[in-house]
């Protein structure tokens, strides 16, 4: 679990936990299920309890986050993504995960993880996180990755056997640790071979094992070395529970439920849309503009006009078809990686003042699409400019299963019949024809395992 998050934070030295809390809660809310919530609570209290930090505060915290991946940070923070339950297969799989987690805490990890970090006003902080999307986050993989390489084996062998020992006071098999991380083994798996054709690198939670966790001996053995300290009458895995906890548990995305801002501008025939600053009024303007958007008292306005594009570059698209002469402070912009550039203007009014503009040109398909920021009193730009140039970042193309109004994808469980193949499952659910890899991975049958009469497997569908 060595994805890197970059922080930014005023002070210089390591955030504590509840900025980092903080900071994550920005990109990523909390899952509204209070179940779910509880019941991860519950789990971590017990974990925790039967730990070396018996009588110390630790925070649980259920993320709305689609990826495979728990992490633990400073102060005793510990985070569980929504799309690693969709991984797990009863509850005794999901205590290993956060077992490991409270064992990184416990065996000083974080600490010496922070401790690594510089600070130069912006502290490039190491933790255990949810891996992100796009190029920021591969970038900071390819680091993360070789910074493992250096410590991590160790750490996570010894957050897997104290993970273990933890499970076995508790009355877990601790087999079930080997299981979860096979899960975890057979998706990193699959995730390389799909990057392969993007050239990407894909961020992995556990990723320290070159061979697969249950040919691992080292792995084995300190799994095995946990069993003998079982006490007491041991607890079944928790299956059913965690089934009835997890049906109709969202798959992927659960783009619906996030907040649409009152001032979002979304086009869903031109797929696409952006949001004007928190308090700004949205009109419809008047052609070629398409939208306009007033501050209050009408101090500034951002507009945007949608026109057919040229095979030309957005930089010279802005001065070959717009006819612009001169531009100051000039970049190239990718807002959700498309094609923009950005820059300044200098224009006379008509009562023969010059002001300056915010002018963005950003490429999707067919079109260019422009963005102009403009303020009535000069003296304001400064400050308008920065609202400019977040409305700007916040264009995005919308998706399919947007437009259509479809809700999320959702686990489901059923009990196979002899006759039950993960092919027939696709069709029969409509699903991907490369769905049926994943359906293998979430049911641990990876790579080639079919089910049999009597299992209760679990796909996902609308």
């Amino acid at each position: 679990m060595v994805v890197i998050l970059l922080i930014s934070v005023a002070s210089v030295g390591a955030p504590s936990g509840e900025e980092i809390y903080e900071e994550t809660l920005k990109n990523t809310p909390i899952f509204n299920d209070p179940e779910l919530i509880a019941y991860i609570n519950k789990l971590g209290r017990e974990i925790v309890a039967v730990s070396e930090m018996a009588d110390e505060k630790f925070t649980f915290t259920l993320l709305d986050s689609p990826e495979l991946n728990a992490f633990a940070t400073a102060d005793n923070y510990v985070y569980v993504n929504r799309g690693l339950l969709n991984y797990v297969s009863n509850e005794a799989q999901l205590a290993s995960v956060i077992a490991h987690e409270v064992a990184h805490v416990t065996c000083d990890h974080v600490k010496e993880r922070f401790s690594k970090g510089t600070s130069n006003q912006v502290l490039s902080t190491l933790i255990y996180i949810l891996s992100g999307s796009g190029d920021a986050a591969e970038a900071a993989m390819a680091y993360g990755q070789a910074n493992v390489r250096s410590f991590g084996r160790r750490q996570e062998l010894e957050a897997d056997e104290v993970g273990a020992e933890y499970m076995a006071k508790l009355g877990y098999d601790v087999n079930e640790m080997l299981s979860m991380l096979s899960i975890m083994k057979d998706f990193e798996t699959l995730q390389k071979e799909q990057a392969k054709s993007r050239g990407a690198i894909r961020p992995t939670y556990h990723g320290v094992f070159a061979s697969h966790p249950r040919n691992d001996a080292r792995l084995r053995a300190v799994v095995s070395k946990a069993s003998k300290l079982t006490t007491g009458a041991p607890k079944s895995n928790g299956a059913v529970q965690y089934r009835e906890l997890t049906q109709d548990l969202i798959w992927g995305n659960n783009f619906l439920a996030k907040k649409t801002p009152a001032g979002r501008y979304s086009n869903m025939r031109w797929r696409v849309r952006f949001d004007l600053p928190e308090g700004w009024t949205k009109t419809a303007g008047v052609a070629p503009i398409v939208v306009m958007g007033e501050s209050p008292e009408k101090k500034a306005s951002l507009s945007m006009t949608r026109l057919g594009r040229t095979a030309q570059s957005p930089e010279e698209y802005l001065f070959n078809q717009l006819k612009v002469t001169e531009v100051a402070e000039g970049e190239n912009i990718s807002p959700a990686r498309l094609n923009g550039f950005t820059g300044k203007l200098k224009e006379t009014g008509e009562d023969n003042k010059e002001n300056t503009v915010r002018v963005a040109v950003i490429f999707y398909k067919l079109h260019a699409y422009l963005f102009r920021g403009e303020v009535s009193n000069p003296d304001d730009f400064a400050n308008f400019d920065k609202l400019f140039m977040e409305a700007i970042s916040t264009f995005r193309t919308i998706s399919q299963a947007e437009i259509d109004g479809q809700q999320p994808q959702k686990i489901h469980y059923i009990k196979a019949t002899g006759n039950t193949t993960f092919d027939g499952l696709t069709q029969y659910f409509n699903l991907k024809r490369s769905d049926v890899a994943i359906l293998r991975v979430i049911n641990g049958l990876y790579p080639a395992g079919e089910p049999k009469a009597g299992q209760v497997i679990k796909v996902f569908k609308r």
